[in-house]
């Protein structure tokens, strides 16, 4: 009798997914871009133009924004600017600021005093609401 083997691929749980995406981004690094001038730029008509290897096609280099830092590799996360800061109100860039905002004193999250009020301090009240239900 024969016996066939059969080999599926599959991807991996959503999860799994999720938290390799995460722990990238925990570890991306900020990067400089910069032009190698060592080649002299190809045209698009050029019959030599199909003979560029893929890796080389676009011609830059990715440089630490930290010279300490090591040159991030083909499956790291960079990014060129930083974010800007979400602490201050900025109306030019359609943030308003986390001044004045309730926070979660209890909370770790991005609901928590600490990371919200961004280190200025925050002061608790307590409430009483009284409510009829039923």
């Amino acid at each position: 009798s024969c016996t066939v083997k059969t080999c599926w691929m599959r991807l991996p749980s959503f999860r799994s997914v999720g938290d390799a995406l995460k722990d990238r981004f925990d570890g991306a690094s900020r990067v400089l871009m910069s032009n190698s001038d060592t080649e002299t730029p190809v045209l698009r008509n050029d019959p030599g133009a199909h003979r560029v290897p893929r890796r080389d096609r676009y011609r830059f280099q990715l440089r630490p924004y930290n010279p300490d830092h090591k040159a991030p590799g083909a499956k790291d996360l960079v990014y060129l600017e930083s974010s800007p800061g979400f602490c201050e109100k900025n109306p030019r860039l359609g943030i308003p600021g986390t001044h004045g905002r309730a926070c979660n004193d209890t909370s770790i999250g991005v609901d928590g005093c600490d990371l919200m009020c961004c280190g200025r301090g925050y002061k608790t009240e307590t409430k009483f609401v009284v409510e009829r239900c039923n």
